[in-house]
């Protein structure tokens, strides 16, 4: 068997008297795309931060490529993969200082000519070229949402991980985010959904009520 992008096993997490996850375990191959779904409070925003290294379990082991995610390795295997929240949080000033104050990071110099693909991209996202004038505090929740989805693209991370990232968007954009996200093949990618487009889209869909107790 392939080493997954993600393998997740025999994960356990309490808060106070709440028992979160019991022996859960998941597998995502790589290229593959799952959809979480789940009422209110099962758990599936905290698995995807427990995944990213900012929280940690009480048991279990999460792999990324095999390597175990630690509180020490969480700073390297971060980089390998991108969070798009429901509500982004992309800073003040303007949409285009958001987009390029990412690549002045250390660790992301070396992808700086990647915004030569931000015109594409915005097309694609259904987004003028106008916006990257625009102050972050005036553009609607829908266009934080794919902006946010654009420096994810930008940042070529292997695993994206999404949390309700199309849940202000209408049908026209919603269906435009997902095609863009079929295109690309070699990315695995674990979301939060709970919409027809995002269920149809899907590899699998993982039902978190019924898997906190299941080996999938």
């Amino acid at each position: 068997m392939n080493e997954a992008a993600l393998q997740i096993q025999h994960l356990e997490l309490s808060f106070g008297d709440q028992n979160l996850f019991h022996d859960f375990n998941l597998r995502l191959e790589t290229g593959e795309k799952i959809t979480l779904v789940g009422p209110s409070g099962c758990g599936k925003s905290t698995l995807l931060r427990c995944i990213l290294g900012f929280v940690m379990p009480d048991a279990g082991d999460i792999r990324v490529f095999g390597e175990p995610l630690t509180p020490a390795s969480a700073w390297t295997l971060r980089p390998r993969m991108a969070y798009v929240p429901q509500e982004p949080e992309l800073g003040s000033g303007s949409v285009r200082a958001a987009i390029e104050n990412i690549f002045s990071y250390r660790s992301n110099r070396h992808l700086q000519g990647n915004l030569e693909r931000v015109p594409e991209l915005l097309e694609r996202l259904l987004l003028h070229t106008g916006i990257l004038d625009k102050q972050t505090s005036d553009i609607s929740g829908g266009e934080k949402q794919r902006i946010a989805l654009l420096l994810a693209l930008l940042l070529d991370r292997e695993i994206l991980l999404f949390d309700e990232v199309t849940s202000a968007l209408d049908a026209r954009a919603k269906e435009a985010v997902i095609q863009m996200l079929i295109d690309l093949k070699s990315v695995s990618m674990l979301g939060i959904a709970h919409d027809q487009e995002w269920l149809s889209f899907a590899d699998r869909v993982v039902d978190m009520a019924e898997a906190k107790e299941a080996v999938i």
